[in-house]
């Protein structure tokens, strides 16, 4: 059974022309996705930074409380397995949230196309 679903896309030079997209990148990526941002070179973190904002907001609009409470930035972890699918993975206060929600499943599908990244997410019960 569908919980939510959610989408959200962005601009790629909005994040772009932030004034740092590494403090950006501090707000709102948990430690693994930062340590993942860091290794990249300054093309790919726009975009990977683009495609974790976008991915963060659609799960965010998917639970249908946007950010706040339990849904947090952070919480919401956006990772790849070892074929590039992306995948989220919350985090304890999250995954707690999930828990009470009776949610079991949380899926995400990123896309980008020249300058701008979209993102869904469908959670399940």
């Amino acid at each position: 059974m569908i919980f939510g679903i959610g989408v959200d896309i962005v601009k790629i030079s909005r994040i772009k022309n932030m004034k740092s997209c590494d403090k950006f990148a501090k707000k709102i990526l948990s430690d693994k996705e930062l340590s993942n941002f860091n290794e990249l070179d300054e093309n790919s973190k726009i975009s990977y930074l683009s495609k974790q904002f976008a991915a963060k907001e659609a799960f965010s609009k998917a639970f249908g409380t946007g950010i706040s409470g339990d849904v947090r930035l952070k919480e919401i972890r956006i990772l790849r397995n070892e074929n590039g699918k992306p995948y989220m993975h919350a985090g304890k206060v999250l995954k707690k949230h999930m828990d009470n929600l009776g949610i079991r499943e949380a899926h995400v599908s990123l896309s980008d196309e020249d300058n701008y990244v979209i993102a869904y997410a469908l959670l399940e019960r």
